[in-house]
């Protein structure tokens, strides 16, 4: 078919050609289960193919787009399992998006696997280059395989209404033959190539879409320069260089040359302009690093783990370094480790006192060491829970100085005593610890600190949450018994910044402690302080940072929102990265911004210690400024379909929620379109007053509606109000997992006003 594969040049890429021929490989899953598979790329270039050498035709495919990266050599747990087997340069490892497991692979040669990790990076790479209109083609073309069943490069009628249902369509008989017909220009009673082409084109007519270009377009067939000038500054609301603008969005999107030749846009390149980057919701110029990054640590929010070596629930789940590998590459820049004594003299990090599984701590730090800065410069804060004895926590210290060297920070940053916290700008390419220390920043810097003095057990201990919500009395008290703990010097003298200690009250904190003091809540503990002090919350968390961690009854790894804390100015909000849901959305939503680097900085009323912000009093702020929010639910366009009962068809419906202060905090819905998840249509329209809009948090969540059970979840997506375009806008959903489902979508109107 024309349209498959199209941007890829295979011929003359040798890689490509012999993926094509197929290889015979071992998937392996651990030292004992390696197995043969047969291994090959579709013609479409898109798909990978694979099955058992055994008899039999099940098989497995997955799509290239579904991988997110290839590593080379013994990059996994599992590989490094069986290194001893097979060399380095026989085995990779395909890493996919989400929260699926990893796929990897040993070829029969070195050139084999060469030859695959170069053809899936060229695969990757062509498909981030790819342009919408490619990306379109490319889509269409998966559509014409899923329905072309005996393989034939046409499609009758029968398949043809199989396809619709596959695609989310109920459409009645007469009216998809009617389409058929009218594609079908050879009148063969198939549609091939171009003629299905057409056929999705007026499947897909976006007669929403169309009423606003003819709205603006003087004659109806185009938008002149002029006049996509107007769309521009009336409905985008853009100010800078509209002319500019317009022009530059002409070259772009605009796929007819007479058109451009005119200076003007054709409805397709109006429909381009819309569904890509620029026409989406989210601002592209909060894409990159905008905001300073050179104020004191304690002024940014953090994009923070908790158990991070967990990837399932924490009572008996794996623990692997992949854990830490798959946060710090979602920008996580504060990783847990959990460290206990283990055999041979070396540490080990796995949940304590449950039935996780438990991996070495010299292996912890060297993921740490090789993935800390791969999408973010900015520093990384290992917080340190410490169960180890002094003989192992030396172990630790020499791990940590000869694994990752000068990325340690073992010293303040001029070797004087400070007065402050520095920036993350100061801090770049560093990796700091948080832990216990014995006495202060000051007696170290000035070679105070004595060999053997003793310092309290890890206060995070997750053990002491059970003190704190009263319930095993026996437990609190063999706890109280053993809560001096002695410390290793070497350990401490790397603690610089960020000293772990118990929270006494506000008050306390204000005559006393210092600003490298970081005190850590749960979740419970947390709450309780922001009800009953949230303007003194905020002003503490002006001054030093706060870590706040779920509850030890989320056995289960769910997440608490962490909204409500980053309301009160916490900055370490530790979520568990490996389950999705609510709180996770949140979180990618709000470090979605500023180059996905991990950190964002706080509304200025939250770093400026005379401000005395309450989250339960907004409208009692110096410069309070409500808005309201209003917008206005088009349509959707082809929702994924969730419900895998042959011939079921998702009825929509869209909540739009805000996640902000209490008064903020608010959920509103449209009604549900029946039986039409390929381009359901509402025209509904929600209003929302927003009082604190700094901190609010938009989150669309787009559901199949179901009377007699819970509604099923379709897709997501979250980012801040501070980030939002206005205008007519599309909103690219995502799944649970937060991988993109494209081309999955919303079409809404956006205004953003102050209350009158």
């Amino acid at each position: 078919m024309a349209f498959i594969g199209s941007g890829l040049r295979i011929q003359g890429d040798d890689n490509l050609q012999s993926m094509l021929v197929g290889t015979v490989m071992r998937k392996i899953k651990s030292r004992n289960w390696k197995k043969q598979r047969y291994f090959k790329l579709q013609d479409d270039c898109m798909t990978i193919w694979y099955k058992s050498k055994k008899a039999g035709n099940a098989h497995s495919t997955f799509s290239v787009s579904d991988v997110e990266a290839v590593r080379e050599g013994h990059q996994s747990e599992v590989l490094l399992s069986i290194a001893d087997e097979f060399p380095a340069d026989r085995c990779f490892t395909l890493v996919f998006r989400g929260r699926r497991g990893n796929l990897d692979l040993v070829a029969e040669s070195a050139d084999e696997a060469q030859s695959w990790i170069s053809g899936m990076r060229k695969l990757i790479e062509n498909l981030e280059n790819m342009g919408e209109r490619e990306k379109l083609d490319q889509w269409i073309g998966d559509w014409f395989k899923k329905a072309d069943k005996n393989n034939d490069g046409r499609m009758n009628f029968k398949e043809v209404q199989d396809l619709l249902k596959m695609m989310n369509v109920d459409m009645n008989e007469h009216h998809a033959h009617r389409l058929f017909t009218m594609a079908d220009k050879s009148q063969s009673g198939t549609l091939e190539d171009d003629e299905f082409v057409l056929f999705y084109k007026m499947l897909t007519q976006r007669e929403d879409v169309l009423r606003v270009f003819q709205e603006f377009s003087a004659d109806g067939q185009k938008l002149s320069q002029s006049d996509l000038e107007d769309f521009l500054k009336e409905e985008q609301l853009e100010g800078d260089n509209i002319q500019q603008h317009a022009k530059q969005l002409i070259d772009c999107y605009e796929p007819s040359d007479t058109a451009k030749l005119l200076n003007a846009m054709t409805f397709d390149g109006f429909l381009m302009y819309l569904g890509s980057a620029e026409g989406s919701i989210f601002n592209p110029q909060h894409r990159a690093v905008f905001q300073d990054m050179s104020q004191p640590l304690c002024h940014y929010f953090i994009s923070s783990s908790h158990n991070t070596y967990l990837m399932e629930d924490q009572l008996r789940g794996q623990s692997s370094v992949e854990g830490y590998i798959r946060a710090l590459n979602r920008g996580c820049r504060c990783v847990e480790v959990d460290c206990w004594d283990g055999a041979n003299g070396e540490p080990i990090v796995y949940h304590g006192h449950t039935f996780t599984s438990k991996i070495l701590f010299k292996d912890v730090v060297n993921a740490v060491g090789n993935y800390a800065f791969k999408v973010s410069e900015y520093p990384v804060i290992l917080s340190i829970e410490n169960h180890c004895s002094v003989e192992q926590q030396r172990v630790m210290a020499q791990h940590l100085n000869r694994i990752l060297g000068d990325k340690l920070l073992k010293s303040t940053l001029d070797g004087k005593a400070p007065i402050g916290l520095p920036s993350p700008e100061d801090l770049k390419g560093k990796i700091l610890l948080k832990a216990k220390k014995i006495g202060g920043l000051e007696e170290s810097v000035n070679g105070m600190v004595e060999d053997s003095l003793t310092g309290e057990v890890s206060d995070e201990d997750e053990v002491a949450e059970i003190d704190e919500d009263n319930l095993h009395r026996e437990s609190v008290r063999r706890r109280i018994k053993k809560s001096k703990q002695r410390l290793s010097k070497e350990l401490s003298d790397y603690v610089i910044y960020c000293k772990s200690v118990h929270f006494s009250s506000f008050k306390h904190s204000r005559i006393h402690s210092k600003f490298y003091e970081v005190a850590s809540f749960t979740e419970s503990k947390a709450r309780k302080q922001l009800r009953e002090a949230g303007a003194e919350f905020v002003h503490h968390n002006s001054r030093q940072l706060t870590r706040v961690y779920p509850s030890g009854f989320r056995t289960d790894s769910s997440n608490f929102s962490p909204q409500e804390m980053w309301n009160s100015g916490c900055q370490i909000v530790a979520l568990n990265f490996q389950t999705a849901g609510e709180g996770m959305d949140l979180n990618d939503g709000l470090f979605s911004q500023n180059g996905r680097n991990g950190y964002v900085l706080k509304p200025s009323f939250m770093r400026e210690a005379e401000k005395r912000f309450d989250p339960e009093t907004p409208q009692k702020r110096d410069g309070y400024q409500p808005l309201v929010l209003t917008i206005q639910v088009i349509s959707g366009q082809q929702l994924p379909k969730v419900n895998i009962k042959e011939g079921s068809i998702v009825d929509p419906l869209v909540r739009v929620e805000i996640h902000g202060v209490p008064m903020d905090q608010a959920k509103q819905e449209t009604r549900y379109i029946e039986n039409n998840g390929f381009n359901p249509v509402w025209y509904d329209t929600l209003r929302f007053t927003i009082h604190t809009p700094e901190l609010a948090m938009v989150r669309f969540v787009v559901e199949d509606y179901d009377k007699t059970s819970k509604n099923d979840f379709v897709g997501q997506y979250t980012l801040p109000l501070s980030c939002m375009q206005q205008g007519y806008r599309h909103i690219h959903l995502l799944s649970k997992d937060g991988t993109s489902i494209p081309p999955s979508s919303l079409f809404v109107h956006i205004r953003i006003t102050g209350l009158k």
